[in-house]
This record gives structure tokens, sequence and C-alpha cells, in this order.
């Protein structure tokens, strides 16, 4: 789905930085607004301002940098859709000087991303990926009493780093396995949702230092950036194992590769990254580690419904002329910018 641009547009311009599924831009199509496709690459924030130019409404992913350059370079942009729960990748403080509407996709990937921290979890704890590899090696010769020997998983204790919905669906999940389960958060849940999932609130020190296995699950903010650098490893219980499904910069995985190769830590799974899409090299050689390219929400179901929640918050400031039902930014009724006036 492509288009010239024009100079004076008579339709309102829905600028896509990636393709939505095909009934999806036919919807947009079909309610007046003229869909441009202009694919750009993870981390291309001088390209995506250029494709921003002329557009009223952004449909952008988590790996696309829309910040100050974008919004300046963008005088009749009103809302950015951004298809993803985290919005990290937008400068919200931007957005808001701009006068610019911001909504994400919360709630509809929480289950998928739940279950595959503990399809990760499994895998790790189980050593599926060496299994796997041993058998396509040839090497295997029948059973044994010591083969691949992993751990069992009601003798263990879970820590969950941040208690939103994705951790807290993590921690329900771990009641079918029998673990022990604690957790730590900004905000401690109510008695009574404790008592629901089984769990207790620890610091974040008191957690590392009591869970066999660490899952986090917080966002990425200017004070999680690299929670987990080598002084909090070194406090995780020796041979205790790390899984991140959350955001990748959490984790120094240079000094996470270091506590691994050391035996200091049993092991670790990782779907995200810290400069992603780029791995440390001191990970992939490790069979004690199991690695995934950001597959968290990766369903079918899942990913259709974060595109269309996107393509509803264009519609409903674009066409609707009302506020996206999941909004991050909205500006207020002065701030914005006279190219944005009525857009919102």
């Amino acid at each position: 789905m492509s288009a010239v641009p024009s100079s004076a547009p008579s339709r309102r311009r829905v600028v896509l930085l990636a393709p939505v599924p095909a009934p999806l831009g036919e919807r947009l199509a079909a309610a007046g607004l003229e869909v441009v496709l202009r694919e750009v690459g993870p981390g291309r924030a001088e390209e995506a301002a250029a494709a921003a130019a002329d557009a009223d409404g952004l449909f952008s992913l988590l790996v696309h940098p829309v910040g100050e350059r974008l919004f300046a370079a963008a005088p009749r942009l009103a809302v950015v859709a951004n298809c993803a729960t985290g919005v990290d990748n937008v400068d919200l403080a931007a957005a808001r000087r701009h006068g610019v509407t911001v909504a994400n996709t919360p709630g509809v990937l929480t289950a998928d991303t739940a279950d595959f921290t503990w399809a990760l979890l499994l895998a790790l704890l189980r050593r599926v990926v060496e299994a796997d590899a041993y058998v396509r090696r040839g090497e295997f010769r029948g059973w044994a009493l010591d083969l691949l020997l992993g751990r069992s998983l009601g003798s263990l204790t879970l820590g969950v780093v941040g208690a939103g919905a994705i951790g807290q669906a993590v921690l329900a999940r771990a009641r079918a396995f029998g673990m022990t389960t604690l957790y730590t958060s900004r905000r401690r849940l109510p008695e009574a949702r404790e008592a629901a999932l089984g769990t207790s609130w620890r610091t974040l020190d008191e957690l590392v230092a009591a869970a066999d296995v660490v899952s986090l699950h917080a966002p990425l903010t200017p004070e999680t950036r690299g929670l987990f650098d080598a002084a909090r490893l070194a406090r995780m219980r020796p041979g205790a194992f790390l899984v991140n499904t959350a955001r990748g910069p959490l984790v120094d995985e240079e000094a996470l590769a270091a506590a691994l190769a050391s035996g200091r830590l049993g092991g670790a799974a990782l779907d995200v990254f810290e400069r992603e899409p780029e791995v440390h090299p001191g990970l992939l050689g490790l069979p004690n580690v199991v690695l995934a390219p950001h597959l968290g929400s990766a369903t079918a179901e899942t990913r259709f419904r974060m595109a269309e929640l996107s393509v509803a918050a264009l519609l409903a400031v674009l066409v609707e002329g009302r506020a996206p039902d999941h909004p991050v930014v909205l500006p207020s009724s002065g701030g914005a910018t006279p190219g944005r006036a009525g857009r919102t």
C-alpha cells in the first residue's frame, strides 16, 4: 500500500512505518484516510522523521524512534499509534510539547507474553534447547540416569520483578507448577490479590537473594535501565537463573555473560536484548542460555489485535474526533501547536 506524497493532500494521511494486516489497512482507507506505507528499519531516527513529515497520523513499532526530530519535522501530526504496550521508543515529553496524542496497545498481549515467559523458563530449567541440539547431532544413544539433568520446578522459588499485568499473569501460572513465589514492584499489591496469587512481597535485593529463578517484567525507565548490573547479579543466589521478557536494557549483558561463563549463575533465557537486535557475543556460545528474537507477543491472534488497537486509535483521533481508548499522552487544551489545532 503506497502513494506518492502530495504537497496539498485532500484527505488526512496516515503513514505506516511498517505494514499492517490488509483488512486493517482497508479499514483506514474505507474511513476516508489516505494510507501510505513507508517502511523504516529499526533505530533509523532520521528516516522515520522524513517518512512522517506529511503525516496526520503515524503507525509505529517499538523499533521506531519517535522523538523531537520527528515531531519537529511533522507539523500536521496529530496522533502516534505505537503498536506496543511499552512506549520507551517515544519521547513523551516531546509529544506533549508538540501537542501530539500518543496511544499504545495494553492488555491484549498479557496472556501470550506470560505464556512465553513460561516457555523460556521451562526450556531453560529442563534444558530443552540443549536436548534438541544433542539429538540433532546424533549423540543420543539411549536413556541414562544422568543425561541432561535439569531442575524440578516445584523445589524452586520464583521471583518476579514488576507486578503489572504480565508479572501477575506469570505469578498466577506458577501455582500450577507448585513453585514458591515472591515479587517486587513499585506499588505493593493489595493483600487480597497477594493471597489470590499465593505470593509475597520483598524488596528487590531481598528477592534476588532468595529466588532461584528471577523473571523480569518491569518497564524500561531511567530508573530501571541497567537494573541488573554486575552488582545486582552478584547478589543473586549461586546457580540462580535469570529470565527477561520485558526490555533488554534492564540487564547489563556483559556482566550477565561474565556471571554465566564463570558458573556464578546457572543460566539465562532472554527474549529481549540490551542493544536489540544485537546480542552480546559472550552469550551466544553458552549452552546454558536460551535466546529468542522478541517473541513474547508473537501469536497471530495477539499481533493482529495489537495492530487493530493501533488502527482504532488512528480512526478515533483523525475521523471520530475523540481521544483514543488507550492514550499515553493527551495534549492539554491549550498545548497544541497551531498546525495541530483541532486534530486531537
